[in-house]
């Protein structure tokens, strides 16, 4: 398989800290313009064309009074197409960047080879972030995405990015590794599963840790019986091809300051919900159910390219949960590596089976903070939609820096209870604990329960259960329904929020 973020890295951004010339306007195809909402005469006098443009802008607004944005030709020899766009200098990041993917979206039919970008009008910091949301966005625009028709879509001609109008250069050293990280999440669960098999993603794997320098080992069957990894075992069991295992992958920088961040994810790369088959509905696009295990790589890959100096591992915990005489059943009982003892209710919850073990090897690493992804449950898409993603810890006064991460990188979160009470669901007469129950009440909030079993207390835990890993249209700045939620996150939770110095409860 290729590497497939390799384009969008090439793409070149220039910035210069003054207003673009009507020279420039006019060798330019597509030239977008940003201004504030509510336009005065300064902001219109820092333009090229800035009388054509006004009259035209204010004649709009005058049909159209919620119409901010104007898509208009200069009468210039190259007639350049403007897009001329007002935005509200206090929008959310949310906000900012779905209005970003929009006009992005607007700039890719165009399929420029250059884009001329002005900013003008708006206070530093408003200014920053604007062309933050806009870079991110466009370069999202041009991910190339799998596709196996006869005919695929040409890839995009952009490669060049000129922004003018800031006073200050912006640092996009953040955006270039996130896109990279985003597209490779989001490319690899496209893939269909006859293609993303566990050989294959292993393989694909192994060959970018060479390319990127981690270090890889894979703990296949043997190894994981070795350690007693039963819940996982069980889920694979009834794979036809002895291919399932735990990836592990180690990133160690030149000069460390000893602290070591552990990424784990859900790597399923089919869920067809085993003896508790699901119906048609709920089996298709169960290709994407290991879009946890893709976005713990690619914020792996986002967070080496930036160089970050301290430890991380990524563990990929990859699987298929078959049907067939070999799987695992309702009431069958298990025990994971940590010796905790599980009571299966149904084989459709194997991602907190697969999840159980691989959370248990990870911990007797001791890494400081420990983060998951996983698309484990309906339930939390039913409590907040595939618009935001739920996220529970073993830390309560780390909610409001979850939500704040959440907030300020555009993929939001929301904090789930995670008190010791909802254990009394999971009592089992058999086994130290049920694998679910058949209720399916609160089932996102007993989930994480369960996985905080596999988890020792000295370490701080964040699961992320990824409801908004797929949103019809896009979600934010990201064009595809397949969208990568949590390499974003991640980044703005590490790095803006500086989670890994934080002492909580």
């Amino acid at each position: 398989m290729e590497i497939p973020y390799r384009h969008t890295e090439k793409i070149k951004i220039n910035q210069y800290a003054k207003d673009a010339t009507a020279s420039r306007f006019d060798t330019r195809n597509v030239v977008l313009v940003i201004l504030p909402d509510t336009t005065r005469m300064a902001h219109w006098q820092r333009l090229p064309w800035a009388d054509v443009l006004k009259q035209r802008y204010q004649r709009m607004q005058r049909q159209q009074p919620d119409n901010h944005q104007l898509v208009t030709d200069l009468p210039n020899e190259n007639g350049t197409q403007v897009i001329l766009q007002g935005i509200a200098p206090k929008s959310s990041s949310f906000e900012l960047l779905t209005l970003a993917r929009k006009l992005a979206a607007t700039l890719h039919t165009r399929n420029p080879a250059s884009l001329l970008l002005q900013v003008s009008g708006f206070a530093a910091p408003a200014g920053a972030r604007i062309v933050e949301a806009l870079v991110v966005a466009i370069l999202a625009s041009v991910c190339p995405m799998p596709s196996y028709k006869k005919k695929p879509c040409p890839a995009a001609a952009l490669n060049r990015i000129e922004i003018y109008g800031l006073a200050e250069k912006l640092d996009l050293t953040q955006v270039r590794a996130e896109i990279s990280g985003n597209h490779l999440a989001r490319w690899l669960s496209a893939l269909p599963a006859n293609e993303l098999t566990p050989t294959a993603y292993r393989k694909f794997v192994a060959g970018l840790a060479e390319q990127e320098g981690w270090q890889m080992r894979f703990l296949d069957s043997r190894a994981l019986r070795r350690s007693r990894a039963g819940a996982f075992l069980a889920v694979a069991q009834a794979s036809p091809v002895d291919d399932a295992g735990i990836i592990r992958l180690r990133y160690r920088p030149g000069r460390r300051n000893g602290k070591h961040l552990a990424l784990v994810g859900k790597g399923i790369c089919f869920d067809t919900g085993g003896v508790n088959v699901k119906l048609a509905k709920y089996m298709n696009g169960m290709h994407e159910d290991m879009q946890g295990s893709a976005v713990a790589l690619g914020t792996l890959l986002a967070l080496s390219r930036l160089k970050t100096d301290y430890a991380v591992d990524c563990w990929l915990a990859l699987a298929q949960n078959h049907i067939g005489s070999k799987a695992y059943k309702p009431n069958d009982v298990v025990t994971a590596s940590n010796g905790t003892s599980i009571e299966v209710i149904h084989t459709d919850a194997e991602g907190r089976m697969v999840l159980a073990d691989t959370l248990a090897l990870a911990s007797r690493e001791k890494p400081r903070l420990l983060i998951d992804y996983a698309t484990l449950t309906g339930a939390c898409i039913h409590a907040l939609s595939s618009r935001y993603s739920g996220v529970f810890s073993n830390r309560s006064t780390l909610h409001d820096t979850l939500i704040t991460a959440g907030r300020e990188s555009g993929e939001r979160v929301w904090p789930f209870p995670l008190d010791a009470d909802f254990d009394d669901s999971l009592q089992s007469t058999l086994a130290d604990t049920k694998q679910c129950t058949l209720e399916g009440e609160a089932d996102h909030i007993l989930a994480a329960r369960f996985l905080k079993k596999f988890v020792t207390d000295d370490i701080h835990w964040i699961h992320v259960d990824l409801a908004a890993s797929n949103h019809e249209g896009g979600l934010g700045h990201i064009p595809t329904a397949t969208t990568g939620f949590g390499v974003r996150f991640t980044l703005n939770l590490v790095l803006q929020q500086g989670i890994l110095d934080k002492s909580w409860n």
